[in-house]
């Protein structure tokens, strides 16, 4: 494998809109399978918005459209897997653009090594979590008193998406999200499964540039890649320079 191969471009885009990050994914996984670019992650955080997995069930949505336009969330219906989940603002939203084939053509590995590096992140700042059999996502243990465990809490969600084994879709990891807003669902379509943050759990509060740079290098470790930090700007030029079609449609939705 070339060292270009083992490299992946990691791209801040800060507060980023739902649909216009999802087109962005598309355009990157056409460029992907055409090889023009190396594996990308985009990290994001997006406005108040709720998505359903293309498995997922509607009745899981417990907020009508009504109560939904006066909180100012949007929803959306997505390609990805899993259920329902809700993004935000305190979140950290990942989104790798990676060529499997060139990594491991296994899927149940992907989600796991996902899963993992954000347990390794999570681990730096003192916390256990772990993941649950049945039940893909990022969960924290804590003690109920007397030695009980209570029922295990969702620190991050995982839902991917897989096109001639090129992934699309990724994760949410709750920094210092407003908790309050997975009330409006069945978090993942899992009962009685309750959402906590990073902020939470560590009883003080954790700014969003602590957690980025951990995620990243941790996903590095386990995806055995070189995570380079590159600007949107690049990634942007790179894409006009080497698919021009789809350039312009970026600038006629932009305008």
């Amino acid at each position: 494998m070339s060292e270009r191969q083992k490299i992946c471009w990691v791209v801040d885009l800060g507060i980023a809109a739902y649909g216009p990050a999802s087109d962005l994914q598309r355009r990157l996984v056409a460029a992907r399978k055409a090889n023009i670019l190396p594996d990308v992650l985009l990290l994001c955080e997006h406005p108040h918005v709720i998505t359903l997995g293309r498995n997922g069930h509607s009745e899981n949505l417990l907020a009508s459209e009504h109560l939904l336009r006066q909180m100012g969330l949007e929803f959306h219906v997505t390609d990805r897997g899993g259920d329902i989940t809700y993004h935000g603002p305190g979140q950290i939203v990942g989104y790798p653009i990676l060529d499997l084939a060139a990594i491991r053509r296994d899927v149940a590995w992907y989600l796991q090594q996902l899963e993992v590096a954000m347990i390794r992140a999570t681990a730096e700042f003192g916390i256990a979590a772990v993941r649950k059999p049945g039940m893909t996502g990022v969960w924290v243990e804590l003690s109920a008193g007397q030695g009980d465990k209570a029922a295990p809490e969702k620190l991050a969600a995982i839902g991917v998406h897989l096109s001639r084994w090129v992934t699309s879709h990724g994760f949410a990891y709750n920094v210092s999200t407003d908790l309050r807003y997975f009330d409006l669902i069945v978090p993942c379509g899992i009962p009685d499964k309750r959402a906590t943050s990073l902020e939470r759990l560590l009883g003080r509060t954790v700014g969003r540039e602590e957690v980025a740079p951990r995620i990243v290098a941790c996903l590095g470790q386990v995806l055995g890649r070189d995570m380079q930090i590159v600007s949107r700007e690049f990634l942007e030029r790179t894409l006009e320079e080497s698919t021009p079609e789809h350039g312009v449609a970026a600038t006629q939705a932009t305008a």
